[in-house]
């Protein structure tokens, strides 16, 4: 992610699937300021399919999370749900978050945010979406698009572009997202 204040943020994650409904993933998450790039994070994260997709009206899934901050010797621990729900080539998804925050050099905490997302199936490799995130920081929304890329057999290339921006944020004005995930 690129921020307009010039901050940029990484992600490198990998992930495995340990069965039909439970998916691990680990990341790197480094921050480049003002050229000076540095691993600033470590994040642990597992998500949970509740529910088949199409099962029920709405698809459930959670979501668990532990991160520590490098920085400051910060830890996070977050549990989510995570909705979905289709209405023709309209899919909708809802994720709800608490995180508890503690450290040295922070005052214990429990945040809570969400995530909204409005996309429209135009085609497989092309989903042109709207994304709303709302926490303790404030609220932000912009466009995204984003589409799959077959390449070969069970492989495939998942990309999304967004640019989101800030509504009386503490936070950057806007932000361009970017994400590039190769399955195999």
């Amino acid at each position: 992610m690129l921020s307009g204040d010039g901050q940029q943020l990484h992600r490198l994650g990998i992930g495995k699937s340990l069965s039909d409904s439970l998916f691990v993933e680990g990341y790197l998450i480094a921050e480049d300021n003002d050229r000076h790039f540095s691993l600033e994070a470590l994040e642990l994260e597992v998500k949970w399919q509740l529910t088949e997709q199409g099962e029920y009206d709405a698809d459930w899934g959670v979501l668990f999370e532990l991160e520590h901050q490098q920085h400051d010797d910060t830890w996070g621990l977050s549990s989510g749900l995570l909705i979905e729900k289709e209405w023709g080539k309209w899919v909708g998804a809802a994720n709800f978050i608490i995180e508890y925050e503690w450290g040295n050099e922070i005052k214990n905490e429990l945040e809570s945010s969400l995530a909204l997302q409005a996309r429209y199936r135009y085609s497989e490799k092309l989903e042109p979406a709207i994304e709303f995130y709302s926490n303790e920081n404030g609220q932000a929304v912009g466009p995204v698009v984003m589409g799959d890329i077959r390449l070969a057999h069970a492989k495939k290339m998942h990309w999304e572009v967004g640019s989101i921006f800030g509504l009386g944020y503490k936070g950057p004005d806007s932000t361009l997202r970017v994400l590039i995930e190769y399955e195999y």
